[in-house]
């Protein structure tokens, strides 16, 4: 039981970080400089592994409460 739940927690968290990144990439911020900076590449994948994290972690801890609560009723 704990590796499915280590595995879907992996799942989850690696889908979020794709599809903030996908947004990110959608936004299209090397227009927003005349010379694109050299390490912008590596700044959209952080952000992108940041917010994706946070976002998982939310909906993780958000979906575990809300089974631990519907649990015990």
């Amino acid at each position: 039981m704990v590796y499915l739940k280590t595995l879907i927690t992996l799942i989850v968290q690696i889908g979020f970080i794709l599809v903030t990144f996908r947004a990110i990439k959608s936004i299209q911020i090397e227009r927003f400089f005349r010379q694109s900076p050299e390490g912008l590449p590596l700044l959209i994948v952080l952000v992108s592994i940041a917010v994706g994290y946070a976002c998982a972690s939310f909906f993780t801890n958000f979906f575990t409460t809300l089974s631990t609560i519907l649990g015990s009723m």
